[in-house]
């Protein structure tokens, strides 16, 4: 099949064709300088401000993960301290675990300061120096960067290790904020107020919080059981549940047997 010649372009469509084409690449011309202006007009009013966020964002990363690296070496710093103090104490060496922590104890940095202030103070209390475990006890107490829940157990030991030389009042005073269901640190602290409420000669008091502690099952059953005995000595039934108790010890209470009145 022979193919149609196609209709040969006359001179005024050839001068059009590249009419149209020039005009094109002028516009296309005028439309980069366009930008380009409007790009150099945005440069020069808004050029130093946009370099100074770019600059300042950098630094700021920079800085960040400079921070984060300091931080997790300080992390591993201290991990080796306390490891190295804990090898120590593992082998009787408590004098060279001691030393070894004391400028960590010191050092007001979390949980990790808190962590070495406790352990010297368990070691001095270990050694048989009561006022010096007490101080230290007390100073993780009140550092204002340890975890709260470590503040606590902090200001328990202080008090419990020098309880013999503290007034009752104090005591109380001391570790009531504690002493509530659901902290804890509830059966430590409130075992020690109740004791204080009996030499007070505050007997409901104490039975109450014997009783209290007694039926809290967050509590470690050694001190519940103490609780519940104590309880009963003055007078207050703190079993809420005698099968389940009967239970708990491996016994069972003969069929049509009354539950014991509150006491006995």
């Amino acid at each position: 099949m022979a193919l149609t010649p196609k209709t040969p372009m006359t001179r005024e469509d050839k001068l059009a064709q590249r009419d149209a084409a020039e005009q094109e690449a002028l516009l296309r011309e005028v439309d980069d300088a366009v930008r380009q202006g409007d790009t150099e007009e945005f440069l020069t009013k808004w050029g130093k401000p946009l370099l100074g966020v770019v600059v300042a964002g950098l630094v700021g990363f920079g800085g960040y993960l400079f921070w984060q690296s300091r931080q997790e070496a300080a992390m591993e710093k201290n991990s080796e301290v306390l490891v190295g103090a804990l090898d120590q104490v593992g082998v009787g060496n408590l004098k060279s675990g001691y030393d070894g922590l004391e400028e960590l104890a010191g050092a007001k940095e979390g949980a990790a300061s808190a962590a070495a202030g406790m352990i010297r103070a368990g070691i001095a209390a270990q050694q048989q120096r009561p006022a010096e475990a007490a101080k230290l006890f007390a100073a993780v107490a009140a550092d204002d960067s340890a975890p709260q829940v470590m503040r606590d157990l902090a200001k328990v030991r202080e008090i419990s290790v020098k309880y013999d030389a503290m007034k009752s009042a104090d005591i109380i005073a001391a570790l009531k904020p504690l002493a509530v269901p659901g902290n804890p640190y509830f059966g430590s602290a409130g075992e020690m107020v109740a004791h204080a409420y009996l030499d007070m000669g505050k007997r409901a008091e104490a039975g109450a919080m014997f009783a209290q502690i007694a039926k809290d099952d967050e509590v470690p059953e050694t001190l519940r059981s103490r609780a519940r005995q104590m309880a009963g000595v003055l007078g207050v039934d703190a079993i809420e549940d005698v099968d389940a108790l009967l239970r708990e010890q491996g016994l069972e209470r003969d069929a049509g047997a009354e539950a014991p009145a509150a006491g006995q």
